[in-house]
């Protein structure tokens, strides 16, 4: 499903069809991840991110010192960021769910690769261990372990086949750096949002409203990983962005990191169906940390989230809804909420509809 790699030390995505009767890696170039495709018989393909070796647990949080491109990858948090794109009614990222994955009869018993068979082994305290190939951190002191051979896995529905739909990968206007010490453009030019809005395609249609939606749905789960996103090919400019590769989502639960919501303090632009959401996602009857427990706890791997992160997110819709006010007071409403609802009323559903 995701569209790049992760890093192996932390975490190794692998497919798990329906009906397995064999697994062969893919070699990647960079950032090493492990797509194990299962081939003959199966019916449908799914695509696993699995718990990394380092044993990262719920509690833990992205260490202070690490960038945003050397975070985690989680498979929590492709979870919970499948049931918060739904509670927010955007409905932009393929089904997931969380299972335990059996590394021996599921993946070393069925592969017929040797070079990844060759990667498995028994550690020193029993657990059955493998690392696969890739150009960097795969060895044994970066390999995933399960207990004894279990290990967590979300697992996330393929998309159809490119030949079927093909998709574009645009590069995300708001794009970080992925430097140590260099800055975007956005981040030293306030006035950034006026020249994408002169550029294609966020010069018409509604784009530029869906990367306004992307920006919201990565704010509440303090994602600053979404350097590029896809789109299907066949509809052009009429369609919508497809919230991918989401596992750098909920690592902070203690920080809000408000450069998320640059694009939309720059560009003061909102979608009234989104508008709406929020408001009534802030209201106690339909309190968004209380619909997120409740929607989660449908998942195998519950609790999904911890409390902390639960509340994060009250607390980051809140700075949300004071961003948006302040765009409204200065620019007026009008200029700002984007009318979407007039002849879609009747498709939108109530934030606790399952």
């Amino acid at each position: 499903m995701a569209t790049e790699a992760c890093d192996a030390s932390v975490s190794v995505r692998v497919t798990v069809a329906l009906r397995p009767a064999c697994v062969a890696p893919l070699t990647t170039s960079s950032h090493s991840a492990l797509p194990l495709p299962m081939c003959r018989g199966s019916v449908g393909q799914l695509f696993c991110t699995v718990q990394g070796q380092q044993g990262q647990t719920r509690e833990q949080e992205t260490p202070p010192d690490f960038f945003y491109f050397s975070d985690f990858e989680r498979h929590n948090a492709e979870i919970a960021a499948f049931h918060l794109d739904k509670i927010l009614d955007f409905r932009r990222v393929p089904p997931v769910a969380g299972r335990l994955v059996n590394m021996t009869r599921e993946i070393r018993d069925v592969t017929r690769d040797k070079k990844l068979w060759r990667t498995f082994f028994i550690s020193p305290a029993n657990n059955v261990c493998f690392y696969g190939e890739c150009s960097y951190y795969c060895s044994t002191e970066h390999a995933l372990c399960g207990k004894p051979d279990q290990i967590e896995g979300s697992l996330a529905a393929f998309l159809p086949d490119l030949n079927l739909a093909k998709r574009k990968t645009w590069r995300n206007p708001w794009r970080r750096s992925y430097h140590k010490r260099k800055k975007a453009e956005w981040e030293v030019d306030p006035d950034y949002c006026d020249e994408v809005k002169q550029t294609p395609p966020y010069d018409r249609g509604t784009r530029l409203l869906d990367v306004m939606d992307m920006t919201v749905f990565d704010f509440l789960m303090g994602n600053m990983d979404r350097h590029h996103y896809e789109t299907f090919e066949k509809f052009g400019n009429d369609t919508f962005i497809i919230h991918l590769d989401n596992g750098r989502g909920f690592g902070k639960h203690s920080h809000d990191e408000l450069s998320i919501l640059v694009p939309l303090s720059q560009c003061c632009r909102v979608r009234k169906s989104t508008y709406q959401r929020l408001q009534l996602l802030a209201k106690e009857d339909y309190r968004l940390s209380a619909l997120m427990e409740e929607s989660l706890l449908q998942d195998r791997l519950s609790p999904v989230l911890i409390q902390p992160h639960l509340q994060a997110m009250d607390r980051r819709l809140q700075v949300v809804l004071q961003v948006l006010a302040g765009c409204i007071e200065k620019e007026g409403y009008a200029n700002v909420v984007e009318e979407d609802l007039v002849r879609d009323t009747a498709t939108h559903r109530s934030p606790g509809h399952r």
